[in-house]
C-alpha cells in the first residue's frame, strides 16, 4: 500500500501544529521494530500517525496500544490496521493520560514513538519520571535531540535531560535516519534513541531529589556549581562549598561537567546535610 495514495484517498491534509512526518519504507520500519526488541511484549506507541510503525510492531508484539492526537487520521489508521487483531488506538493526547493508568492496563511495556521536536522532552520525562511499567523507550527524534539524549558530560550537547534520564536509564543512539525517509520530508535528519530503564544507580534512593539537584546544577550555565546550588537550596557560600566538596567535587566547576554519578554523589550529600 502506497502511503501517499492512502492519505489522499482519505482526504488527509497535514497539520503543522502536530509536526507530522511519516515513515513508509518497510525495511526501515522493520529495523526500528527489531531495535526495540518487542517480540511478545506489550507496546505503547505515541503518535500513531498513518499507523505504518503500528502495523510493523503488531506483527511481532503481543499487543499494541497507540495514542494519536489527530482524530482526522482515524480512517487512515483503521484501513492500515484492518488486518490486525492485537491493536488498540486511543484518540487522545498521550500527555493527558496518567502513567499509572497505563501501568494498570498493561503491566510492563515497551514504548515506540516518532516524536516531533516540541513534544519530545515532555513525553520522555513523563515516562521516565512517572511510569513504573515502562521497560524501554525507543524513539525517533531529530538528530540534534538524539545527540542531547545520549550525550556525555562536558560536551556541548549534555544537559539536564541527559543527566535526569541517566539515573534510571541507559540511552544510546542505535540508528540514524536521513530526512529523505520521511513524508513529508523535514528539514533535518533524525535518529533512533533507545533508553533501557533500570533501577536507580549510584546509591541514589531519592530519585526526585536527584533530579532536583540536576536542575539546580544546570539552572544557569554561566554560573559555577557552587553558585547554582546556593541559589537553588538557599545555602550560604561556605555551606554550599563544604557540601559539594564532601561529594568529591570542586565547587568551582560548572554543572554541565558533572556526570550522573557525580550528580548522584552531590544529591546524596545535599540530602544528608539539608534534608
Amino acid at each position: 500500500m502506497v502511503l501517499k495514495e492512502l492519505l489522499n484517498r482519505n482526504g488527509f491534509r497535514f497539520d503543522k501544529r502536530y509536526g507530522q512526518n511519516f515513515i513508509s519504507d518497510g525495511n526501515l520500519l522493520s529495523s526500528i521494530v527489531s531495535l526495540a526488541d518487542i517480540d511478545g511484549e506489550n507496546v505503547v506507541e505515541i503518535g500513531v500517525g498513518a499507523a505504518t510503525l503500528t502495523l510493523a510492531a503488531a506483527a511481532r508484539a503481543r499487543r499494541v496500544v497507540g495514542f494519536e492526537i489527530d482524530g482526522r487520521l482515524r480512517p487512515v489508521i483503521e484501513e492500515m490496521l484492518s488486518s490486525t487483531d492485537n491493536t488498540e488506538i486511543i484518540y487522545a493526547d498521550f500527555m493527558s493520560v496518567p502513567a499509572a493508568e497505563l501501568d494498570r492496563k498493561l503491566g510492563e511495556y515497551v514504548v515506540l514513538a516518532n516524536l516531533p521536536y516540541y513534544i519530545t522532552t515532555p513525553v520522555i520525562m513523563k515516562l521516565v519520571e512517572e511510569s513504573a511499567g515502562v521497560k524501554r523507550i525507543v524513539v525517533t527524534v531529530q538528530q540534534e535531540v538524539a545527540e542531547r539524549l545520549a550525550a556525555r558530560a562536558g560536551t556541548p550537547e549534555y544537559g539536564a535531560i541527559t543527566a535526569s534520564i541517566a539515573i534510571t536509564g541507559d540511552a544510546a543512539i542505535v540508528k540514524r535516519i536521513p530526512r529523505t525517509m520521511f513524508y513529508p520530508q523535514p528539514n533535518v535528519d533524525s535518529a533512533v534513541v533507545r533508553i533501557d530503564m533500570c533501577k536507580p544507580k549510584y546509591g541514589v534512593e531519592n530519585v526526585e531529589f536527584y533530579r532536583r539537584t540536576v536542575r539546580a546544577g544546570f539552572a544557569n550555565r554561566r554560573k559555577t556549581l557552587e553558585n547554582n546550588i546556593m541559589s537553588a537550596f538557599g545555602l550560604g557560600r561556605e555551606q554550599a562549598g563544604a557540601i559539594i566538596s564532601r561529594a568529591g567535587i570542586d565547587p568551582r566547576v560548572r554543572g554541565e561537567t558533572l556526570s550522573a554519578k557525580e550528580f548522584a554523589a552531590l544529591s546524596v550529600a545535599l540530602l544528608e546535610n539539608i534534608g
